[in-house]
């Protein structure tokens, strides 16, 4: 097994940019404002040929009265409860204080393997560390998280008394990897919280507790997935002047272009609102699978019930393929359908189509609704095949395809998506013309033997 490292401290000492730098990625969100990471984030480090296991956790303050600090620092002794050894990370140019202290007190406890990174302390040597000494921890070493400096030293010390476990045989497969998504408060980290079984992710009822996008592989039914936990995404505007909540908005739009099913969050007492239709426009421009979970349905009365079946058809209807579920994610009523949804659309997100199926599909089509004739002549659709997965892309190949608009092609997109029972999927449709063997090949126009044809057919 892997060696488990978490890394702790207060607010704002630079545990994520160290995380950033174990695992060589910049997956954990780094802005210079107290409490920006909340929940775990794990990711994967090497030094040389060792790899580890390293936990990035939110800031322990714990003299502040603010609840969210409490779950926060919940969230640091569960990361440090699954750690083989931690890394207290504190601030050189702030020097040594009680918060360091409170912390230290607190790992002795627990009699773990601990390690002091002085951070911040590049171009400074040994000695700013010095004052550190006093936590009793032994040496504490000087690092710059930010530069490199010192941290493959510091990684040395750290795994030097664990064990050197081998690295476990994964199953290299694809799996899911599925994004929860929705504006803020809207239930995201209870329905991950209750999918899971236990308190993975913080759920405060307060707009914008999350702000990374926190993945959480597990398994159901012998089935491996990644779930992604993510910010809520505010309308356009709302976020100018707040640093932390662009960064989150990124970090959501990354994690829906990275997951291959999104299952968007919406609330059933508050309604569909503006923002839950921008939200489904960004999954279905990154051509996502989708399954669409109305939350806290046990506590929308008829009223607001009926309300939300009529705003599903005209706000999000452009969502019509996907599949909805009425849930409660505090209750775990109707959450279990949740990932047979996930599953089927994640199945027909990567359907392989084969290329007979999909022509005699097109001849249906066509036979069924011819494409509209524009100017002479009327398109020829002659034969298809599949282009791509995740979303299915359908290549259509034949004549003056160019003149084919977006209704007949939303009207294949569905014809296609009925014929192969592609649920919970965009389809793209992609129109590829064959060269005209009349035009002229350096003009591009139409030849004179072309026109000539053309003039005879007019006249009759």
């Amino acid at each position: 097994m892997k060696p488990v490292i978490a890394l702790v401290g207060r607010p704002n000492v630079g545990k994520s940019t160290l995380f950033n730098r174990l695992t060589r990625s910049r997956s954990a969100i780094v802005v210079d404002v107290p409490g920006v990471t909340r929940d775990r984030h794990y990711g994967n480090g090497r030094l040389g040929g060792r790899p580890f296991i390293v936990i990035d956790t939110g800031g322990v303050e714990a003299a502040s009265a603010d609840p969210i600090y409490a779950e926060m620092a919940r969230q640091a002794e569960q990361a440090i409860a699954e750690a083989d050894a931690v890394i207290l990370v504190t601030d050189v140019r702030a020097g040594l204080t009680p918060g360091d202290r409170a912390i230290a007190a607190r790992l002795r406890k627990l009699a773990k393997h601990v390690r002091i990174a002085a951070n911040k302390a590049e171009g400074m040597g040994a000695a700013a560390a010095a004052e550190f000494h006093e936590l009793g921890m032994g040496d504490p070493a000087p690092v710059s998280a930010a530069h490199g400096e010192g941290v493959a030293e510091l990684m040395e010390a750290v795994l030097a008394p664990l064990p050197a476990g081998d690295e476990p045989a994964q199953d290299q497969g694809r799996h899911p990897r599925v994004a929860i998504v929705g504006r803020p408060n809207v239930g995201k980290s209870t329905l991950v919280n209750t999918l899971l079984g236990e308190e993975r992710v913080i759920a405060y009822g307060e707009p914008g507790t999350t702000r990374d996008a926190i993945e959480v592989p597990f398994e159901r039914n012998g089935r491996r997935y990644t779930l992604i936990d993510t910010a809520g995404l505010r309308k356009r505007g709302r976020s100018h002047g707040a640093q932390v909540e662009k960064f989150s908005i990124v970090k959501t739009l990354q994690a829906i272009e990275a997951a291959n099913v999104a299952v968007l969050v919406l609330d059933a007492v508050e309604g569909i609102s503006e923002q839950d239709a921008h939200v489904a426009g960004d999954i279905l421009a990154r051509g996502r699978a989708v399954v669409v979970v109305v939350n806290k349905w046990d506590a929308a009365g008829k009223e607001a019930r009926e309300r939300l079946r009529a705003e599903l058809r005209y706000k999000v209807g452009f969502l019509g393929f996907a599949e909805t579920l009425n849930i409660s994610a505090k209750s775990g009523r109707g959450v279990p359908g949740v990932m047979r949804a996930v599953d089927s659309a994640y199945a027909a997100a990567m359907a392989k189509l084969s290329t007979p199926r999909l022509t005699r599909a097109l001849i249906a089509a066509v036979a069924q609704q011819s494409p509209p004739r524009k100017g002479y002549s009327r398109p020829k659709l002659r034969y298809a095949h599949q282009g791509g997965s995740n979303p299915p892309i359908v290549v259509i190949h034949g004549n003056s395809l160019d003149q084919i608009g977006d209704n007949y092609k939303r009207y294949l997109e569905g014809w296609f998506r009925d014929a192969f029972k592609l649920r919970g999927t965009p389809l793209r449709i992609e129109l590829r013309t064959g060269r005209n063997p009349y035009a002229d090949p350096k003009s591009g126009r139409r030849s004179s033997l072309e026109s000539a044809h053309l003039e005879r057919a007019t006249r009759r």
